[in-house]
């Protein structure tokens, strides 16, 4: 059974940081392009940051382009998140996501995603 499991999650002031890590278990993603994406209440899931399967492209939302870091470690089989300079605009929970295909794909959309973790909460504070 494929699972993706994040952590990290939790309440921090604005301006802080917190680090999200996900660690998949069930098979191997390390050719499989992975992805944060998140949801505050009451708006749709969307897009964070992608990763390339081997880690040598990253892609990112406008919204948090040059504070948030995304990487992979696929020896592990884990993804991770580092955000920076969190703003109370950036509460909400954030999903990992990775793809069924290998090598290649596209990063923004919920649906070229076909596992997702059950999700983490972040709460930033103004």
């Amino acid at each position: 059974q494929v699972q993706l499991v994040e952590s990290g999650g939790g309440l921090v002031q604005a301006g802080g940081s917190l680090r999200l890590s996900c660690v998949a278990s069930g098979r191997t993603f390390s050719r499989s392009i992975m992805g944060w994406f998140r949801q505050a209440p009451g708006k749709e899931r969307e897009f964070v940051a992608g990763i390339s399967w081997s880690g040598g492209s990253t892609y990112y939302a406008d919204s948090v382009k040059g504070r948030f870091t995304i990487s992979r470690d696929n020896a592990k089989n884990t993804l991770y998140l580092q955000m920076n300079s969190l703003k109370a605009e950036d509460t909400a929970v954030y999903y990992c996501a990775a793809q069924e295909g290998y090598y290649s794909g596209s990063y923004y959309s919920t649906s070229e995603y076909d596992y997702w973790g059950q999700g983490t909460q972040v709460t930033v504070s103004s």
